[in-house]
């Protein structure tokens, strides 16, 4: 069962779209495992963008996710990482597919609503950053038998 951290940014906090974005990834089948309502300070900003220190845009980044609170998740399923992806849609919403997240709610990659991990492994990390493991809960849903094949 894999693991991705799921961000709804300042712009997707400010624009009442935590609902909507909680919606789409419960329908798709995914499960919550943890959640929570926070504003970033400037050091979890910059560990969590340490990959882009140095590029041109790594300030306006840092200055961004710390402007106004977040909402963090983290969800499983099987294939979570790719699921959530697909669902969110490319990072530039004028490139993302029809009914995607990314599609249907944005106009600009630097507003583009959320952040998903790339990959199960910065899954994991990404989690252990923004997560202590006693915040995080694992279960099992009836309808799981539904949406998992094992």
């Amino acid at each position: 069962m894999e693991r991705s951290l799921v961000l709804i940014k300042p712009d997707g906090v400010q624009r009442g779209l935590i609902g909507k974005v909680i919606a789409r990834l419960e329908r798709r089948g995914l499960r919550l495992v943890g959640a929570k309502f926070m504003q970033v300070g400037k050091a979890l900003a910059e560990e969590h963008y340490a990959i882009h220190k140095g590029k041109p845009f790594y300030e306006g980044l840092i200055a961004y996710i710390t402007s106004a609170p977040v909402m963090a998740m983290a969800w499983e399923g099987p294939s979570a990482v790719a699921a959530i992806r697909q669902t969110m849609g490319a990072t530039r919403p004028l490139e993302a597919a029809p009914g995607t997240i990314r599609h249907d709610f944005a106009l600009e990659v630097g507003r583009n609503i959320t952040h998903a991990s790339d990959s199960p492994e910065n899954g994991k990390q990404e989690i252990a950053l923004w997560f202590k493991q006693e915040e995080l809960t694992s279960w099992s849903r009836d309808v799981d038998r539904w949406i998992f094949e094992k």
